[in-house]
């Protein structure tokens, strides 16, 4: 796949990084969406779904007003229609830079985070932070659905292949599939992102088997995680032209962060945010 005009190949991933601990913003790398939705015949300004990017950031630090360290979870959630998403490498540098910042109190870091990741996304980015301190709770578990990774399957195919998708036998349905065999690969580095996927749809049945081919099939793909999933949601939409969608994935955490990309014609709302058993 062609990256020639992907600013992603300019990004501080995979390159040797200075780590910053005081404050920098200038940090944040962004990505324009347009230039991977092209690919998959999306128009600008006509999204054919909503959606958003749920990220959860595990190493936040920063300094109270007396210099004592504060450490914290955090959660960002970057809408869809956001012009812009961020490089990951970029996120976890830019949060680094928090490291040694003094704060005067968790309102003032919120206030930072919002205001520095909707600049980068170009859209307004939700953010939530809790101090381990008061004990936030975590919650981790499997969807609500069937897992399809125990049927008996030939694979042959490892790059994507919308044509394994097709519909298969019987009325009209809705139903929650679920594997955790979705792998792709980082568009940069080549290193392996690992995920649960979920489909929810309500239409005709689609084929199993050939969805957990096709799911297969990303497993020599190099794509950032929000690309892959807008790709599935795309081709299972083309092929398999569903009444209702909406594809979900939950990427393992990477440098401190996971990224949890969610996209739906509208009618099924976000899930919560329940950890995949690997995260």
């Amino acid at each position: 796949m062609s990256t020639t005009t992907d600013p992603s190949i300019l990004s501080p991933l995979g390159k040797p990084t200075e780590y910053r601990a005081d404050y920098a913003p200038e940090l944040l790398y962004p990505i324009p969406r347009q230039l991977k939705r092209v690919e998959l015949g999306i128009a600008a300004g006509a999204l054919p779904f909503v959606g958003e990017d749920l990220w959860n950031a595990y190493e936040l630090s920063w300094l109270n007003a007396k210099g004592k360290p504060i450490v914290a979870l955090a959660s960002f959630r970057v809408p869809a229609d956001s012009p812009n998403l961020i490089e990951s490498k970029s996120l976890k540098l830019y949060l680094n830079s928090f490291n040694q910042t003094p704060f005067a109190d968790l309102a003032a870091v919120e206030t930072a985070l919002v205001r520095d990741l909707s600049a980068a996304a170009g859209a307004p980015v939700r953010v939530t932070v809790e101090p381990l301190g008061s004990h936030p709770q975590v919650a981790i578990g499997y969807p609500q659905g069937e897992l399809i990774d125990d049927l008996d399957i030939a694979c042959t195919t490892y790059q994507p292949d919308p044509q394994l998708l097709t519909i298969g036998d019987g009325p009209e349905r809705e139903e929650t599939l679920v594997s955790h065999l979705l792998k792709s690969n980082c568009l940069v580095t080549g290193q392996p992102d690992w995920a649960m996927l979920v489909v929810r749809y309500r239409g005709r049945p689609i084929d199993r088997a050939g969805l957990l081919r096709y799911i297969v099939s990303f497993r020599g793909h190099n794509e950032f995680h929000e690309q892959c999933v807008e790709r599935i949601y795309c081709d299972l939409q083309r092929r398999c032209s569903p009444r209702a969608l909406a594809v979900h994935a939950r990427y393992t955490r990477r440098g401190g962060l996971d990224i949890n990309p969610f996209r739906s014609s509208g009618e099924f709302p976000p899930p919560d945010n329940t950890r995949e058993v690997r995260q």
